[in-house]
Protein backbone atom coordinates (compact mmCIF):
# COMPACT_ATOMS: atom_id res chain seq x y z
CA UNK A 1 0.00 0.00 0.00
CA UNK A 2 1.20 3.46 -0.88
CA UNK A 3 1.30 6.06 1.46
CA UNK A 4 -0.24 9.26 0.29
CA UNK A 5 1.91 12.16 0.26
CA UNK A 6 0.73 15.34 1.77
CA UNK A 7 2.27 19.18 0.32
CA UNK A 8 1.80 22.87 1.34
CA UNK A 9 -1.25 22.08 -1.40
CA UNK A 10 -2.84 19.46 0.25
CA UNK A 11 -5.47 20.40 2.28
CA UNK A 12 -5.35 19.77 6.03
CA UNK A 13 -8.82 18.24 6.28
CA UNK A 14 -9.51 15.64 3.66
CA UNK A 15 -12.86 14.42 2.39
CA UNK A 16 -12.68 11.09 1.64
CA UNK A 17 -15.72 11.04 0.13
CA UNK A 18 -17.42 13.39 -2.80
CA UNK A 19 -20.64 14.33 -0.57
CA UNK A 20 -23.78 13.44 -2.37
CA UNK A 21 -25.44 15.53 -4.83
CA UNK A 22 -29.30 15.93 -5.62
CA UNK A 23 -29.51 15.83 -9.56
CA UNK A 24 -32.56 18.26 -9.72
CA UNK A 25 -33.34 17.10 -13.84
CA UNK A 26 -36.33 18.96 -15.34
CA UNK A 27 -39.82 17.04 -14.92
CA UNK A 28 -40.92 15.89 -18.08
CA UNK A 29 -43.53 18.17 -17.62
CA UNK A 30 -44.84 16.99 -21.47
CA UNK A 31 -46.47 14.05 -20.22
CA UNK A 32 -47.02 14.74 -16.54
CA UNK A 33 -49.61 17.43 -16.70
CA UNK A 34 -51.77 14.71 -18.41
CA UNK A 35 -51.31 12.59 -15.67
CA UNK A 36 -52.07 15.51 -13.39
CA UNK A 37 -55.22 16.29 -15.43
CA UNK A 38 -56.16 12.46 -15.35
CA UNK A 39 -56.35 12.53 -11.77
CA UNK A 40 -58.95 14.86 -11.71
CA UNK A 41 -61.57 12.26 -12.84
CA UNK A 42 -61.76 9.85 -10.12
CA UNK A 43 -62.52 12.78 -7.14
CA UNK A 44 -64.78 14.48 -9.53
CA UNK A 45 -66.77 11.28 -10.78
CA UNK A 46 -67.03 10.50 -6.81
CA UNK A 47 -67.87 13.77 -5.31
CA UNK A 48 -69.88 15.40 -8.16
CA UNK A 49 -72.45 13.04 -6.83
CA UNK A 50 -72.65 13.47 -3.11
CA UNK A 51 -74.66 17.03 -2.89
CA UNK A 52 -77.87 15.64 -4.68
CA UNK A 53 -77.21 11.54 -4.02
CA UNK A 54 -79.82 12.03 -1.22
CA UNK A 55 -82.33 13.78 -2.83
CA UNK A 56 -82.03 11.63 -5.72
CA UNK A 57 -82.55 8.47 -4.00
CA UNK A 58 -85.96 10.45 -2.26
CA UNK A 59 -87.23 11.00 -6.25
CA UNK A 60 -86.80 7.54 -7.01
CA UNK A 61 -89.23 6.33 -4.11
CA UNK A 62 -87.12 2.96 -3.28
CA UNK A 63 -87.65 4.32 0.28
CA UNK A 64 -91.08 4.60 -0.27
CA UNK A 65 -91.40 8.21 2.37
CA UNK A 66 -89.27 6.58 5.41
CA UNK A 67 -86.35 9.19 5.62
CA UNK A 68 -85.13 6.62 8.11
CA UNK A 69 -83.72 4.55 5.03
CA UNK A 70 -82.10 7.49 3.22
CA UNK A 71 -78.68 7.14 4.71
CA UNK A 72 -79.30 3.42 3.99
CA UNK A 73 -79.66 3.44 0.55
CA UNK A 74 -76.61 6.12 0.01
CA UNK A 75 -74.58 3.87 1.95
CA UNK A 76 -75.36 0.93 -0.40
CA UNK A 77 -74.55 3.36 -3.21
CA UNK A 78 -71.06 4.50 -1.58
CA UNK A 79 -69.98 0.90 -0.72
CA UNK A 80 -70.63 -1.06 -4.02
CA UNK A 81 -68.39 1.91 -5.57
CA UNK A 82 -65.35 1.26 -3.43
CA UNK A 83 -66.12 -2.63 -3.20
CA UNK A 84 -65.49 -2.80 -6.50
CA UNK A 85 -62.99 -0.75 -6.85
CA UNK A 86 -60.91 -3.00 -4.18
CA UNK A 87 -62.04 -5.90 -6.65
CA UNK A 88 -60.39 -5.11 -9.40
CA UNK A 89 -57.55 -2.35 -8.77
CA UNK A 90 -55.15 -5.48 -8.88
CA UNK A 91 -55.92 -6.71 -12.40
CA UNK A 92 -55.76 -3.69 -13.65
CA UNK A 93 -52.28 -3.02 -12.49
CA UNK A 94 -51.59 -6.75 -13.58
CA UNK A 95 -53.10 -6.27 -17.04
CA UNK A 96 -50.83 -3.07 -17.63
CA UNK A 97 -47.77 -4.40 -16.79
CA UNK A 98 -48.31 -7.05 -19.90
CA UNK A 99 -50.54 -4.70 -22.51
CA UNK A 100 -49.30 -1.62 -21.11
CA UNK A 101 -50.38 1.64 -19.40
CA UNK A 102 -52.08 3.09 -22.19
CA UNK A 103 -54.41 1.05 -23.50
CA UNK A 104 -56.03 0.33 -19.59
CA UNK A 105 -56.33 4.08 -18.66
CA UNK A 106 -58.12 4.40 -22.52
CA UNK A 107 -60.39 1.22 -21.80
CA UNK A 108 -61.72 2.74 -17.88
CA UNK A 109 -61.75 6.45 -18.79
CA UNK A 110 -64.21 5.66 -21.73
CA UNK A 111 -66.46 2.84 -19.45
CA UNK A 112 -66.36 6.12 -16.65
CA UNK A 113 -67.35 8.15 -18.90
CA UNK A 114 -70.62 6.25 -19.65
CA UNK A 115 -71.28 4.99 -16.28
CA UNK A 116 -71.37 8.92 -15.00
CA UNK A 117 -74.18 9.63 -18.32
CA UNK A 118 -75.77 6.06 -16.96
CA UNK A 119 -76.39 7.36 -13.33
CA UNK A 120 -77.90 10.34 -14.89
CA UNK A 121 -80.50 9.01 -16.55
CA UNK A 122 -81.16 6.25 -14.19
CA UNK A 123 -84.68 6.33 -12.75
CA UNK A 124 -84.21 3.09 -10.55
CA UNK A 125 -82.05 2.23 -7.75
CA UNK A 126 -80.76 -1.25 -9.36
CA UNK A 127 -79.99 0.92 -12.42
CA UNK A 128 -77.90 3.48 -9.59
CA UNK A 129 -76.05 0.61 -8.20
CA UNK A 130 -75.10 -0.75 -11.69
CA UNK A 131 -73.78 2.44 -12.81
CA UNK A 132 -71.63 2.77 -9.58
CA UNK A 133 -70.32 -0.27 -10.06
CA UNK A 134 -68.96 -0.18 -13.14
CA UNK A 135 -67.60 3.19 -12.75
CA UNK A 136 -65.80 1.84 -9.66
CA UNK A 137 -64.59 -1.32 -11.87
CA UNK A 138 -63.21 1.12 -14.05
CA UNK A 139 -61.87 3.83 -11.49
CA UNK A 140 -59.86 0.73 -10.05
CA UNK A 141 -57.17 1.52 -12.90
CA UNK A 142 -56.67 4.58 -11.41
CA UNK A 143 -53.70 3.34 -9.75
CA UNK A 144 -52.29 2.87 -13.25
CA UNK A 145 -51.58 6.45 -12.94
CA UNK A 146 -48.91 5.72 -10.60
CA UNK A 147 -47.55 3.65 -12.38
CA UNK A 148 -47.03 5.69 -15.01
CA UNK A 149 -45.28 8.56 -13.02
CA UNK A 150 -42.86 5.41 -11.75
CA UNK A 151 -42.42 4.80 -15.09
CA UNK A 152 -41.89 8.70 -16.70
CA UNK A 153 -39.87 10.05 -13.87
CA UNK A 154 -36.17 8.91 -12.13
CA UNK A 155 -36.28 7.96 -8.40
CA UNK A 156 -34.29 11.24 -7.29
CA UNK A 157 -36.83 13.40 -8.90
CA UNK A 158 -40.13 11.17 -7.66
CA UNK A 159 -40.75 13.17 -4.45
CA UNK A 160 -40.44 16.53 -6.79
CA UNK A 161 -43.61 14.74 -8.51
CA UNK A 162 -45.11 14.11 -5.72
CA UNK A 163 -45.43 16.92 -4.35
CA UNK A 164 -47.80 17.92 -6.92
CA UNK A 165 -49.89 15.45 -6.82
CA UNK A 166 -52.67 16.73 -3.93
CA UNK A 167 -53.26 18.84 -6.73
CA UNK A 168 -56.22 17.31 -8.94
CA UNK A 169 -57.52 15.88 -6.15
CA UNK A 170 -57.68 18.90 -4.44
CA UNK A 171 -59.46 20.19 -7.45
CA UNK A 172 -61.47 17.68 -7.66
CA UNK A 173 -62.35 17.91 -3.96
CA UNK A 174 -63.98 21.70 -4.68
CA UNK A 175 -65.24 21.35 -7.89
CA UNK A 176 -67.22 18.43 -7.54
CA UNK A 177 -69.35 18.86 -5.04
CA UNK A 178 -70.09 22.53 -6.55
CA UNK A 179 -70.78 20.98 -9.80
CA UNK A 180 -73.41 18.63 -7.80
CA UNK A 181 -75.06 21.06 -5.61
CA UNK A 182 -75.23 23.92 -8.22
CA UNK A 183 -76.31 21.69 -11.52
CA UNK A 184 -79.10 19.44 -10.16
CA UNK A 185 -82.39 20.09 -10.90
CA UNK A 186 -81.34 22.66 -13.36
CA UNK A 187 -84.82 23.37 -14.40
CA UNK A 188 -86.33 24.16 -11.19
CA UNK A 189 -82.76 26.04 -10.09
CA UNK A 190 -82.02 28.01 -13.95
CA UNK A 191 -85.62 27.89 -15.29
CA UNK A 192 -84.58 31.03 -17.00
CA UNK A 193 -81.84 28.92 -18.80
CA UNK A 194 -83.01 25.21 -18.42
CA UNK A 195 -86.78 25.45 -17.97
CA UNK A 196 -87.88 24.62 -21.39
CA UNK A 197 -85.60 21.46 -21.77
CA UNK A 198 -87.69 18.29 -21.50
CA UNK A 199 -84.55 16.18 -21.03
CA UNK A 200 -83.62 17.77 -18.02
CA UNK A 201 -87.10 18.10 -16.53
CA UNK A 202 -87.29 14.05 -17.38
CA UNK A 203 -83.70 13.60 -15.47
CA UNK A 204 -83.02 16.06 -13.53
CA UNK A 205 -79.77 15.26 -12.37
CA UNK A 206 -78.24 14.78 -15.87
CA UNK A 207 -76.41 17.62 -16.35
CA UNK A 208 -74.27 17.41 -12.66
CA UNK A 209 -73.58 13.61 -14.46
CA UNK A 210 -72.80 15.28 -17.68
CA UNK A 211 -70.49 17.55 -16.21
CA UNK A 212 -67.64 14.56 -15.43
CA UNK A 213 -68.53 12.79 -18.16
CA UNK A 214 -67.48 15.41 -20.13
CA UNK A 215 -64.11 15.54 -18.68
CA UNK A 216 -63.68 12.06 -18.84
CA UNK A 217 -64.33 11.85 -22.58
CA UNK A 218 -61.74 15.19 -23.25
CA UNK A 219 -59.07 13.30 -20.90
CA UNK A 220 -59.57 10.38 -22.66
CA UNK A 221 -59.01 12.41 -26.18
CA UNK A 222 -55.71 13.92 -24.01
CA UNK A 223 -54.88 10.48 -23.55
CA UNK A 224 -54.84 8.83 -26.76
CA UNK A 225 -53.32 11.98 -28.31
CA UNK A 226 -50.53 13.24 -26.01
CA UNK A 227 -50.14 10.51 -23.50
CA UNK A 228 -46.99 8.10 -24.99
CA UNK A 229 -46.49 4.54 -23.62
CA UNK A 230 -44.29 4.29 -20.63
CA UNK A 231 -43.53 0.60 -20.78
CA UNK A 232 -42.54 -1.91 -23.74
CA UNK A 233 -45.84 -4.17 -23.98
CA UNK A 234 -45.32 -7.66 -23.81
CA UNK A 235 -48.73 -9.19 -25.17
CA UNK A 236 -51.64 -7.51 -27.50
CA UNK A 237 -54.73 -8.00 -25.53
CA UNK A 238 -56.05 -10.23 -28.32
CA UNK A 239 -53.22 -13.14 -27.41
CA UNK A 240 -54.06 -12.66 -23.43
CA UNK A 241 -57.83 -13.17 -23.90
CA UNK A 242 -57.49 -16.34 -26.15
CA UNK A 243 -54.93 -17.99 -24.27
CA UNK A 244 -56.90 -20.07 -21.90
CA UNK A 245 -58.96 -21.24 -24.79
CA UNK A 246 -55.53 -22.39 -27.22
CA UNK A 247 -54.00 -24.06 -23.98
CA UNK A 248 -56.56 -26.33 -23.73
CA UNK A 249 -55.85 -27.71 -27.80
CA UNK A 250 -52.44 -27.18 -27.18
CA UNK A 251 -49.23 -27.87 -25.60
CA UNK A 252 -47.62 -24.79 -26.23
CA UNK A 253 -47.39 -22.35 -23.79
CA UNK A 254 -48.32 -19.00 -24.82
CA UNK A 255 -46.60 -15.84 -24.71
CA UNK A 256 -48.89 -13.87 -23.34
CA UNK A 257 -50.23 -15.42 -20.36
CA UNK A 258 -51.08 -13.58 -17.02
CA UNK A 259 -49.75 -16.27 -15.09
CA UNK A 260 -47.79 -18.56 -16.33
CA UNK A 261 -45.48 -16.18 -18.95
CA UNK A 262 -42.64 -16.37 -16.03
CA UNK A 263 -43.03 -19.83 -14.87
CA UNK A 264 -43.67 -21.50 -17.80
CA UNK A 265 -39.93 -20.59 -19.56
CA UNK A 266 -37.82 -19.49 -16.25
CA UNK A 267 -36.00 -22.44 -16.27
CA UNK A 268 -34.62 -21.49 -19.94
CA UNK A 269 -34.48 -17.46 -19.39
CA UNK A 270 -31.56 -15.68 -19.12
CA UNK A 271 -31.25 -13.12 -15.97
CA UNK A 272 -31.83 -10.23 -18.59
CA UNK A 273 -34.83 -12.00 -19.79
CA UNK A 274 -36.39 -12.50 -16.38
CA UNK A 275 -35.44 -8.78 -15.07
CA UNK A 276 -37.66 -7.37 -18.11
CA UNK A 277 -40.33 -9.43 -17.91
CA UNK A 278 -43.42 -8.73 -15.71
CA UNK A 279 -44.03 -11.59 -12.82
CA UNK A 280 -47.02 -13.31 -11.87
CA UNK A 281 -49.08 -12.16 -8.45
CA UNK A 282 -47.24 -15.35 -6.51
CA UNK A 283 -43.51 -14.18 -7.31
CA UNK A 284 -44.45 -10.51 -7.08
CA UNK A 285 -45.23 -11.14 -3.43
CA UNK A 286 -42.10 -11.14 -1.85
CA UNK A 287 -41.54 -10.54 1.64
CA UNK A 288 -40.73 -6.73 1.18
CA UNK A 289 -43.74 -5.93 -1.09
CA UNK A 290 -45.84 -7.75 1.70
CA UNK A 291 -44.13 -5.83 4.33
CA UNK A 292 -44.81 -2.19 2.42
CA UNK A 293 -48.69 -3.39 2.14
CA UNK A 294 -49.35 -4.23 5.36
CA UNK A 295 -47.91 -0.44 6.33
CA UNK A 296 -49.60 0.88 3.82
CA UNK A 297 -53.11 -0.60 4.95
CA UNK A 298 -52.82 -0.04 8.75
CA UNK A 299 -51.79 3.48 7.72
CA UNK A 300 -54.89 3.93 5.27
CA UNK A 301 -57.03 2.25 7.93
CA UNK A 302 -56.32 4.93 10.53
CA UNK A 303 -56.56 7.27 7.73
CA UNK A 304 -60.31 6.84 6.48
CA UNK A 305 -61.68 5.75 9.99
CA UNK A 306 -60.10 9.34 11.09
CA UNK A 307 -61.61 11.17 8.11
CA UNK A 308 -65.12 9.79 9.18
CA UNK A 309 -64.95 10.58 12.42
CA UNK A 310 -64.16 14.01 12.44
CA UNK A 311 -67.88 15.36 11.26
CA UNK A 312 -69.53 13.04 13.13
CA UNK A 313 -67.36 14.07 16.44
CA UNK A 314 -68.06 17.89 15.45
CA UNK A 315 -72.04 17.24 14.92
CA UNK A 316 -72.46 15.26 18.58
CA UNK A 317 -73.75 16.67 21.14
CA UNK A 318 -70.73 18.03 23.67
CA UNK A 319 -72.68 16.40 26.77
CA UNK A 320 -72.57 12.87 24.63
CA UNK A 321 -68.65 13.25 23.66
CA UNK A 322 -69.15 15.86 20.61
CA UNK A 323 -68.02 19.21 20.02
CA UNK A 324 -72.37 20.56 19.08
CA UNK A 325 -71.25 22.24 15.52
CA UNK A 326 -73.54 23.14 12.87
CA UNK A 327 -73.06 22.06 9.11
CA UNK A 328 -71.59 25.42 8.04
CA UNK A 329 -68.70 25.17 10.48
CA UNK A 330 -68.00 21.73 10.16
CA UNK A 331 -67.59 22.30 6.21
CA UNK A 332 -65.31 25.35 6.82
CA UNK A 333 -62.63 23.47 8.74
CA UNK A 334 -62.59 20.34 6.81
CA UNK A 335 -62.28 22.66 3.71
CA UNK A 336 -59.70 24.76 5.19
CA UNK A 337 -57.64 21.95 6.88
CA UNK A 338 -57.73 20.26 2.94
CA UNK A 339 -56.46 23.42 1.60
CA UNK A 340 -53.94 23.74 4.14
CA UNK A 341 -52.86 19.67 3.82
CA UNK A 342 -52.60 20.23 0.19
CA UNK A 343 -50.18 23.55 0.17
CA UNK A 344 -47.94 22.10 2.60
CA UNK A 345 -47.34 18.68 0.52
CA UNK A 346 -46.93 21.08 -2.60
CA UNK A 347 -44.32 23.11 -0.95
CA UNK A 348 -42.46 20.78 1.41
CA UNK A 349 -42.55 17.19 0.76
CA UNK A 350 -39.64 17.31 -1.67
CA UNK A 351 -37.64 19.44 0.33
CA UNK A 352 -38.90 16.89 3.79
CA UNK A 353 -37.60 13.83 1.84
CA UNK A 354 -34.37 15.13 0.43
CA UNK A 355 -33.54 16.20 4.12
CA UNK A 356 -34.50 13.43 5.99
CA UNK A 357 -35.80 10.43 4.13
CA UNK A 358 -38.94 8.71 3.32
CA UNK A 359 -38.78 6.45 6.53
CA UNK A 360 -38.18 9.76 9.06
CA UNK A 361 -41.39 11.95 7.49
CA UNK A 362 -43.35 8.11 7.83
CA UNK A 363 -42.27 7.34 11.22
CA UNK A 364 -43.14 10.80 12.46
CA UNK A 365 -47.10 10.71 10.51
CA UNK A 366 -47.26 7.24 12.33
CA UNK A 367 -46.31 8.76 15.77
CA UNK A 368 -48.58 12.01 14.87
CA UNK A 369 -51.84 9.34 15.03
CA UNK A 370 -51.52 9.44 18.67
CA UNK A 371 -51.94 12.76 19.57
CA UNK A 372 -54.06 12.84 17.17
CA UNK A 373 -56.41 10.67 19.03
CA UNK A 374 -55.92 12.12 22.38
CA UNK A 375 -57.18 14.95 21.18
CA UNK A 376 -60.42 13.99 20.77
CA UNK A 377 -61.25 13.57 24.33
CA UNK A 378 -59.24 16.58 25.74
CA UNK A 379 -61.23 18.75 23.44
CA UNK A 380 -64.80 17.27 24.34
CA UNK A 381 -63.19 18.08 27.64
CA UNK A 382 -62.25 21.38 27.20
CA UNK A 383 -65.84 22.21 25.37
CA UNK A 384 -67.76 20.57 28.51
CA UNK A 385 -65.77 22.81 31.14
CA UNK A 386 -65.22 26.21 29.10
CA UNK A 387 -67.77 25.79 25.88
CA UNK A 388 -66.41 26.35 22.43
CA UNK A 389 -63.57 28.71 24.06
CA UNK A 390 -59.97 29.43 22.37
CA UNK A 391 -58.51 26.59 23.95
CA UNK A 392 -61.21 24.60 22.04
CA UNK A 393 -60.79 26.08 18.92
CA UNK A 394 -56.92 25.65 19.68
CA UNK A 395 -56.99 21.88 20.54
CA UNK A 396 -58.84 21.58 17.14
CA UNK A 397 -56.87 22.86 14.37
CA UNK A 398 -53.63 21.14 16.75
CA UNK A 399 -55.38 18.05 15.59
CA UNK A 400 -55.36 19.47 12.02
CA UNK A 401 -51.70 20.24 12.17
CA UNK A 402 -50.86 16.99 13.17
CA UNK A 403 -52.60 15.37 9.90
CA UNK A 404 -51.23 16.96 7.55
CA UNK A 405 -47.86 14.50 8.85
CA UNK A 406 -50.28 11.69 8.32
CA UNK A 407 -51.10 12.92 5.08
CA UNK A 408 -47.35 13.13 4.37
CA UNK A 409 -47.30 9.24 4.83
CA UNK A 410 -49.00 8.03 1.51
CA UNK A 411 -46.28 9.81 -0.98
CA UNK A 412 -43.58 7.77 1.51
CA UNK A 413 -46.01 4.50 0.82
CA UNK A 414 -45.83 5.22 -2.94
CA UNK A 415 -41.83 5.69 -2.96
CA UNK A 416 -41.43 2.38 -0.92
CA UNK A 417 -43.96 0.25 -3.06
CA UNK A 418 -41.58 1.24 -6.20
CA UNK A 419 -38.28 0.51 -4.21
CA UNK A 420 -40.19 -2.95 -3.48
CA UNK A 421 -41.05 -4.08 -6.54
CA UNK A 422 -38.93 -7.37 -7.47
CA UNK A 423 -38.06 -5.68 -11.00
CA UNK A 424 -39.34 -3.07 -12.95
CA UNK A 425 -41.35 -4.79 -15.38
CA UNK A 426 -43.71 -6.00 -12.47
CA UNK A 427 -44.11 -2.24 -11.43
CA UNK A 428 -47.92 -1.58 -12.06
CA UNK A 429 -48.31 -5.37 -9.67
CA UNK A 430 -46.37 -4.20 -7.38
CA UNK A 431 -48.08 -1.02 -7.39
CA UNK A 432 -51.67 -2.89 -7.59
CA UNK A 433 -50.92 -4.73 -4.13
CA UNK A 434 -50.36 -1.17 -2.34
CA UNK A 435 -53.74 0.05 -4.05
CA UNK A 436 -55.55 -2.92 -3.33
CA UNK A 437 -54.34 -2.39 0.23
CA UNK A 438 -55.86 0.89 0.38
CA UNK A 439 -59.12 0.16 -1.16
CA UNK A 440 -59.72 -2.13 1.60
CA UNK A 441 -58.89 0.16 3.85
CA UNK A 442 -61.12 2.70 2.58
CA UNK A 443 -63.59 -0.16 2.72
CA UNK A 444 -63.28 -1.14 6.06
CA UNK A 445 -62.19 2.16 7.80
CA UNK A 446 -65.13 4.16 7.69
CA UNK A 447 -67.69 1.38 8.39
CA UNK A 448 -65.84 0.03 11.73
CA UNK A 449 -65.04 3.13 12.94
CA UNK A 450 -68.49 4.68 12.64
CA UNK A 451 -69.77 1.69 14.12
CA UNK A 452 -67.47 1.63 17.22
CA UNK A 453 -68.58 5.45 17.25
CA UNK A 454 -71.97 5.05 17.50
CA UNK A 455 -71.85 2.21 20.06
CA UNK A 456 -69.86 4.12 22.48
CA UNK A 457 -72.22 7.08 22.40
CA UNK A 458 -74.74 4.80 23.54
CA UNK A 459 -75.94 5.05 27.64
CA UNK A 460 -74.46 2.51 29.62
CA UNK A 461 -71.28 2.44 27.29
CA UNK A 462 -67.60 3.33 27.76
CA UNK A 463 -67.54 6.42 25.69
CA UNK A 464 -64.10 6.10 25.12
CA UNK A 465 -64.36 2.87 23.21
CA UNK A 466 -63.66 4.32 19.97
CA UNK A 467 -60.47 6.12 21.11
CA UNK A 468 -59.40 2.15 22.23
CA UNK A 469 -60.38 1.51 19.14
CA UNK A 470 -58.46 4.13 16.69
CA UNK A 471 -55.23 3.18 19.11
CA UNK A 472 -55.09 -0.25 18.51
CA UNK A 473 -54.98 0.84 15.13
CA UNK A 474 -52.55 3.15 16.17
CA UNK A 475 -50.21 0.86 17.53
CA UNK A 476 -50.78 -1.98 14.82
CA UNK A 477 -49.68 1.02 11.70
CA UNK A 478 -46.11 0.94 14.12
CA UNK A 479 -45.51 -1.73 14.54
CA UNK A 480 -45.64 -2.71 10.28
CA UNK A 481 -43.82 -0.01 10.25
CA UNK A 482 -40.74 -1.67 11.98
CA UNK A 483 -39.55 -3.10 9.05
CA UNK A 484 -39.61 -0.53 6.47
CA UNK A 485 -36.22 -0.07 5.41
CA UNK A 486 -34.31 3.37 6.58
CA UNK A 487 -34.65 4.55 3.24
CA UNK A 488 -36.29 3.42 -0.27
CA UNK A 489 -33.35 3.17 -1.76
CA UNK A 490 -31.91 0.77 0.37
CA UNK A 491 -34.75 -1.98 -0.77
CA UNK A 492 -34.65 -0.50 -4.72
CA UNK A 493 -33.61 -3.54 -6.99
CA UNK A 494 -30.99 -2.68 -9.25
CA UNK A 495 -32.55 -2.59 -12.81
Amino acid sequence: MIARQDDEETPLVQQPEQPVIRTWTPLPWGQYWVVLLLQVSEPLSSLTLAPFTPELIRDIGVTHGDESLVGHYVGILQSSYFIAQALTVLHWSQLSDHIGRKPVLLIALFAISISMLSFGFSKTFTGLVVSRVICGTFNGSTGILKNVVMDIIDAPNLPRAYGYMPIPFRIGQMVGPLVGGTLSRPADRFPEIFGRSELLKTYPYLLPCAVPAIFTAVAWLLTYFRLKESVSTKAPLWELIKEPFLRQSSTKPSAGSLIDAFASSSEEATAEEVASRPLPLRAVLTPKVVSVAASYATMALFYAAIVSIVPIFYATPIELGGLSLDPPRIGAILGASSLVQGAFQVLFYARLNYRFGARAIYITGILSCVPIVILFPVTNALARAHGMSLAVWLAIWAQHALTVNLIMCFPCMDLFMRAAAPNRASLGTTNGVGQFAVSGARILGPVSAASVFSYSMREGHDAWSVYYFLMAIVFLAIGTSISLPRDPSLCENDE
